[in-house]
């Protein structure tokens, strides 16, 4: 491994502050922060990832025009309003959180970008924030990252940060991260937030496609419910501050800087889905032998996202009916007669019927908190891997709503 884990979060990078403070978004999170701000103290540039979800977010929509301008300096987020569906006016409040932390930071609206997450369909208490933001400046600090990863948490249960250093040219590299989210979550960009920085030196064009395919292979390969949100943003920025040679995709630090961006949101991605919405279980399920990566993902995602599956496991039971028939309707091109299924490397089904393994023998993997799917479509060579939960009676209680 080329790279080694370290402390700090997503202020381990040089020259990166983080601080929160409690505004009263929700009242009923008072004993924890619900704003979050994240600055780079030197001029840097951003790259991101948002919702597919044609329902955005207005937050979303002004971090989306903000990205389009050259010196991203901060990352302002919100928790217990998603300022989801909220017209013109959700807008008109975006804008205005941006332009609070401009003033307060010194620097101009278009420098800062917005994400909020919580409850879609109600206006911000955009006042009640101004003042807020106004004095998080003062808190900001280099230990700042846990404040801040703990602002963002809505029915999250534990703060999630993590960060790497890895030497390029000669220079030690810093990549940290924070993020958010634990129900409404499947591939494509889920109700998650995360905020990554690093002190590489690395352009803005190249930071999008080193963020882009980390993100494809990580927050886009995980699902708790099926569902998509109207929130979902990774925002990563840059300020330069390791002085290494400037990072090119093709050349030998590159490489080097995309697998230690790929760990963090590995990392990050799998804490996610661990801290799923009632999840009792962590599923890895792996489809080998497709004939293309297009049918490896749709039969992983359509086996990782089917309720009657998801329901089956947390009740310890291993249907794999159920798994042969999310199969059959993913649309990826197979042969019923050639599809065996292991359960942790035991055999479950052997060419499309029953195997002659106990059901006890799978009952006993399905009961562990961890365990792993393998599907073999013996068509081809593509393979794809979606991390998945459970689905149990908690998780439709905690989305009863309130």
């Amino acid at each position: 491994m080329s790279y080694s884990e370290i402390s700090g979060g997503v202020t381990a990078a040089q020259d990166f502050l983080a601080g929160s403070a409690y505004c009263g978004i929700k009242a009923s999170n008072a004993d924890r922060p619900d704003i979050a701000l994240i600055q780079s103290v030197r001029e840097s540039v951003a790259a991101a990832t948002f919702t597919t979800n044609k329902v955005k977010a207005a937050p979303v929509r002004v971090s989306m025009m903000h990205l389009r301008g050259g010196d991203v300096r901060a990352i302002l987020a919100n928790a217990g309003n998603a300022n989801a569906c909220t017209g013109l006016l959700g807008i008109e409040n975006a804008k205005r959180m941006a332009e609070a932390a401009g003033q307060a930071l010194g620097l101009k609206a278009r420098q800062v970008m917005v994400c909020s997450t919580g409850r879609i369909g109600v206006q911000l208490p955009i006042e009640k924030m101004e003042g807020t933001i106004a004095a998080l400046p003062a808190g900001l600090a280099k230990d700042g990252s846990n404040r801040a990863a703990q602002a963002i948490m809505t029915s999250d249960t534990f703060a999630k940060e993590m960060a790497v250093e890895v030497e390029i040219d000669g220079k030690a590299v810093r990549i940290g991260g924070v993020a958010k989210g634990a129900g409404m979550i499947d591939p494509n960009m889920a109700t998650m937030l995360c905020f990554i920085t690093t002190d590489a030196v690395i352009d803005k064009k190249q930071l999008q496609c080193a963020l882009s395919v980390s993100v494809e292979q990580s927050f886009n390969r995980i699902t708790v419910d099926g569902d998509m949100s109207t929130n979902d943003t990774v925002i990563m920025l840059a300020n330069g501050a390791a002085g290494n040679k400037p990072l090119r995709h093709g050349r030998p630090g590159f490489k080097v800087f995309q697998r230690a961006l790929d760990h963090v949101t590995k990392h990050l991605a799998r804490m996610i889905v661990e801290d799923g919405e009632g999840v009792t279980k962590f599923v890895e399920v792996h489809v080998n032998g497709a004939a293309t990566l297009s049918d490896a993902r749709r039969a992983a995602e359509a086996v990782a996202n089917s309720t009657l599956t998801k329901c089956a496991w947390f009740g310890g039971d291993p249907n794999w009916g159920r798994i042969m028939d999310a199969l059959g309707y993913s649309g990826a091109k197979l042969r019923e007669e050639m599809i065996d299924i292991f359960y942790d490397g035991i055999i479950a089904v052997r060419g499309g019927m029953p195997s002659k393994t106990p059901m006890a023998k799978l009952q006993e993997v399905v009961a562990n908190k961890r365990f792993t799917v393998t599907i073999d479509l013996h068509l081809g060579k593509a393979d794809y891997t979606v991390f998945t939960t459970d689905l149990s009676t908690d998780y439709v209680r905690l989305n009863m709503g309130e």
